[in-house]
């Protein structure tokens, strides 16, 4: 009996610990700044109007990765003062020149900021481009919000005791994207190179293809480890298990549309002869995925089969 009380009486003390820690003003703060998610004492991830920004505390300001949506600068300048600490970026990295991943870049280039993007980005952020799936023209971003310095395959910094490398993601999602590696705290910021909550997408204009986007990830699986966490452009943070679950399962659909390219076979085709069925997975609008990946595949029918021309 004196057993069990001890141990109800330890588990009351972890419980009254735990609480405790979570009622602590500090941790209170991260929660209340609308969606903060805390990885490390440095490093969290923080709601940029529905996409993720990562944020790392060096100590004499922050190193983010991506600037979040357009109009959502001062909830994500509120949320970095609240949960990290600070709100003066020092770097900022962009994984690729969406959007919705570059909204604030003007915000935080004012206040200081060094841009950094691999250099297809910075050619896609100085171009006004055809949305063909809106019928529209898209215009160049202004100069301040544009990368100050590119790379072309691989690069490193150290800041506040963290080393970060980045790299090329050859053809995952545009031909831009790229990885950003905290190796001390072991987390992987990728972009939309993994999607575990919208359907992957694949800006075939730009190069970019479902087997540009396989290979991408195993670039990615091949930087860290079984307990490497692995942030996407948008969703919860992925453990490493998850990431290569969701490599497989695109793996399994870029195979499947090879057969069917090679039949000949068009997007609605693919659709209902179930090319997108028995998968983990559902697709919010299969066809759109179908048609971006087929014309992705038709850019790249070298690499189907030899017989296809």
């Amino acid at each position: 009996m004196k057993g069990r009380v001890d141990r109800r009486e330890l588990l009351k003390s972890a419980a009254a610990g735990a609480l405790a820690l979570w009622a602590s003003p500090r941790i209170r703060g991260q929660e209340a700044a609308g969606g903060v998610r805390r990885l490390t004492d440095k490093l969290a991830v923080v709601d940029g109007g529905g996409s993720n920004v990562v944020a790392f505390s060096a100590g004499d300001g922050l190193v983010l990765v991506d600037s979040g949506a357009p109009k959502s600068g001062d909830r994500v300048t509120a949320a970095l003062q609240n949960g990290a600490g600070a709100s003066n970026v020092r770097t900022l990295f962009n994984t690729h020149y969406h959007l919705d991943q570059t909204g604030n870049n003007e915000l935080f280039a004012a206040a200081g900021a060094k841009i950094i993007a691999h250099q297809r980005t910075l050619q896609w952020m100085s171009s006004d481009y055809w949305v063909e799936a809106e019928q529209r023209y898209e215009k160049a971003r202004p100069k301040a919000a544009r990368p100050a310095e590119t790379f072309a395959t691989t690069g490193s910094l150290q800041a506040g005791g963290e080393q970060i490398d980045y790299g090329y993601l050859p053809l995952a999602h545009t031909s831009g994207d790229i990885y950003v590696f905290f190796k001390e705290a072991n987390v992987l910021a990728v972009g939309d190179a993994a999607s575990p909550v919208r359907d992957p997408a694949l800006d075939y204009f730009t190069g970019a293809w479902i087997g540009g986007r396989v290979d991408a990830m195993d670039i990615v699986l091949h930087l860290g480890n079984d307990q490497t966490r692995i942030v996407p452009a948008y969703g919860p943070v992925m453990t490493r298990a998850e990431f290569k679950a969701e490599r497989d399962m695109m793996e399994e659909v870029r195979a499947r549309l090879f057969k069917q390219v090679r039949e000949g076979d068009g997007p609605k085709d693919m659709l209902e002869e179930g090319v997108l069925k028995g998968l983990a997975r559902t697709w919010k609008d299969p066809e759109k995925f179908l048609y971006d990946a087929a014309k992705g595949l038709w850019a790249h029918h070298d690499k189907l089969d030899p017989n296809v021309v």
